[in-house]
């Protein structure tokens, strides 16, 4: 498996339009999850941005479509936590890719971990522009969360560069923006 990083970045069509500009932008050793739900778009931009990863020295992984991650050359797949069934399945037929799941609670990080993820992203941590966004956990909270896992666990939701390393000295593995990436 493919050492993690600590800073990550996600992509959301309406809010990260420039995948391009966003990739670019990454500082290298940052993963990369390319959230396309569905967009036509997703083999151009699937390959496009397997390409700058490559140059760039990013982690680049594909949201929910195993399929699309390897026909891209992407690291990985980041499955949302209503398909970790699925991805348990999809981890015995190729154990060595890297994989991440999306999780809400405690119970879904012992999932994810059941499931054979590599790492999760807990969220939302704070208030998020997301229209996904539940409920946010909090700082504190999150971090609690986090420290009862066996797997690594990085922060996502309402998070910038400044929230990052309060985070990470709590005793999260990273973070995951959107709008941190943004200046937003």
């Amino acid at each position: 498996m493919t050492s993690l990083p600590e800073l990550w970045a996600f992509t959301d069509p309406q809010r990260t339009p420039d995948l391009a500009a966003l990739a670019a932008s990454l500082p290298a050793g940052t993963g990369l999850v390319y959230r396309h739900f569905g967009r036509p778009e997703r083999f151009a931009e699937a390959a496009m941005l397997a390409g700058l990863a490559r140059r760039n020295d990013l982690i680049l992984l594909i949201g929910a479509d195993p399929g699309l991650a390897e026909t891209s050359g992407a690291d990985g797949v980041h499955w949302p936590e209503r398909l970790l069934p699925q991805a348990a399945r999809w981890r015995l037929k190729r154990p060595g890719v890297l994989m991440t799941a999306a999780a809400h609670s405690r119970r879904a990080l012992v999932q994810a971990r059941q499931s054979g993820m590599d790492a999760a992203f807990l969220s939302p941590v704070l208030p998020s522009r997301s229209p996904s966004a539940t409920h946010p956990l909090g700082l504190w909270r999150a971090a609690a969360i986090a420290r009862s896992s066996a797997l690594p666990v990085f922060g996502l939701g309402g998070l910038d560069m400044k929230k990052a390393k309060r985070l990470k000295r709590l005793g999260l593995a990273g973070v995951a923006m959107i709008d941190g990436w943004l200046g937003a």
